[in-house]
């Protein structure tokens, strides 16, 4: 089951966790160590809404920020 916005198509993507060690020159310290970078995961906001598409009541997987815009209503 994907993990996807079925009106706008937002989806997971992947980036890195960047650990930073140290306080930065700027702010009295002796500079900050970047660590190794990690992959990690952002997942997409995706909730289930009850809603009627061309006369049907369906379930749609939605992302909030369609569901905040108001491009899908809720039944």
């Amino acid at each position: 089951m994907a993990r996807r916005c079925d009106i706008c198509g937002k989806g997971t993507t992947t980036g890195h966790n960047v650990p930073r060690k140290g306080q930065p020159k700027k702010q009295g310290g002796a500079g900050q160590h970047i660590g190794v970078r990690t992959l990690r995961k952002f997942k997409a906001n995706i909730v289930s809404v009850k809603t009627v598409l061309d006369g049907t009541r369906l379930t749609v997987k939605v992302c909030t920020s369609c569901l905040k815009a108001n491009k899908v209503a809720k039944v």
